[in-house]
């Protein structure tokens, strides 16, 4: 009980303090915190909106994952941006290029985006385990990279078509159905590939001896080295698995709907990634609240701005959500903490005081 009231109350106590700050905000500006919350609750039932919270909500839950993997072993991959959008840039030239049978040729193109992915955020391992370059340090400039190397192959490898330049579109055989829902929409056909992530990334650290070395690691790398664990290959496999999962999360929007890559790729993901697995607390479940949220606050921004309320309360709303889950974890934990060494401070107490009331003809129940 303790443990799930640790993991869910600081994400609530952050939600509801946004709320309360937004809302000051709302009144602040002149407009109406009840009736601009229920717009934004109201606009699900609308068109399509709820299927592209859904759509967008699925590369959420993949950047956000990969950054989780990452801080189990308390590293912060703030490459996820550059890994994620030269991933699906690659894959696209890739899946442009070739043809093959249709299946084999999607499968192609999420692998060329995972190695690649993974080969970028490699980059960063190699100098952290060889070098001891913060990892930080090195993604950040990584991303600064990944813009002009994209920018380069869209040049490259593209193509114009009317004012705008992409990569080669890529052909039947290698897009990947979406999921019709009638009126509501269409849901990318790849937000399975985000919910089988889920899954492994769930077995992965809860199952396996890898992910129990990945925690201890993190956790105290000092008494996971005294026992055995090869802190060197665990730094080196957690990066290039993060880079993995990032690189693969700009193909439900390529595959199933753009089939292309442009130069005005959605930015950004990244960054949100490691909100949302803050968020999440680095738990599956969590994170996929957590990237549902991000979505809906997303789309809120397009609503807010038709009633007249300006939409820059969203990116106050997601940035105060972040600042106060930051707070409330630390405030939780401290009290938790307390509990503890109360519990263990009356334990010890008992255990003390048992001889002494022995002594005295059990004069203590």
């Amino acid at each position: 009980m303790s443990n799930w009231r640790t993991r869910l109350l600081p994400a609530g106590l952050a939600i509801v303090f946004a709320v309360v700050l937004c809302s000051a905000v709302l009144l602040i500006s002149g407009a109406n915190p009840v009736d601009t919350l229920g717009e934004m609750i109201a606009q699900l039932g609308r068109g399509t909106t709820a299927v592209d919270v859904v759509n967008t909500a699925g590369s959420y839950y993949l950047v956000a994952i990969a950054a989780a993997i990452g801080f189990q072993m308390n590293l912060l991959n703030i490459g996820i941006e550059g890994q994620y959008r030269l991933g699906a840039c690659v894959a696209a030239i890739v899946g442009g290029a070739v043809s093959l049978p249709f299946g084999l040729h999607a499968a192609l193109v999420v692998a060329v985006g995972a190695v690649t992915g993974a080969l970028w955020c490699g980059i960063a391992a190699v100098l952290k385990v060889y070098r001891g370059v913060s990892e930080v340090i090195s993604t950040i400039m990584l991303n600064t990279l990944s813009i002009g190397l994209i920018a380069y192959l869209v040049s490259t490898f593209g193509e114009m078509r009317g004012n705008m330049q992409g990569t080669a579109r890529i052909p039947e055989s290698g897009q990947v159905p979406g999921i019709p829902l009638g009126g509501a929409g269409t849901m990318f056909g790849l937000v399975l590939l985000s919910v089988a992530v889920g899954v492994g990334y769930a077995v992965l650290v809860d199952r396996t001896r890898y992910g129990f070395q990945l925690r201890a690691s993190g956790l105290s790398p000092t008494a996971a080295l005294a026992g055995g664990v090869d802190s060197k290959r665990m730094i080196m496999s957690a990066m290039l698995v993060s880079g993995a999962v990032a690189g693969v999360a700009g193909l439900p929007e390529i595959l199933s709907r753009d089939h292309t890559f442009t130069i005005n790729f959605p930015a950004g993901y990244g960054f949100a990634g490691l909100a949302i697995a803050l968020l999440g607390r680095n738990h599956p479940v969590g994170i996929a609240f957590g990237a549902l949220l991000w979505s809906f606050l997303d789309k809120s921004s397009l609503t807010l701005d038709n009633i007249g309320v300006p939409k820059e309360i969203v990116t106050i709303l997601q940035g105060a959500i972040v600042l106060s889950v930051v707070v409330a974890y630390e405030l939780v934990r401290r009290r938790e903490l307390a509990a503890e060494q109360r519990r263990v401070g009356r334990a010890l107490g008992t255990a003390t005081e048992a001889p002494a009331a022995a002594g005295t003809g059990g004069e203590r129940a």
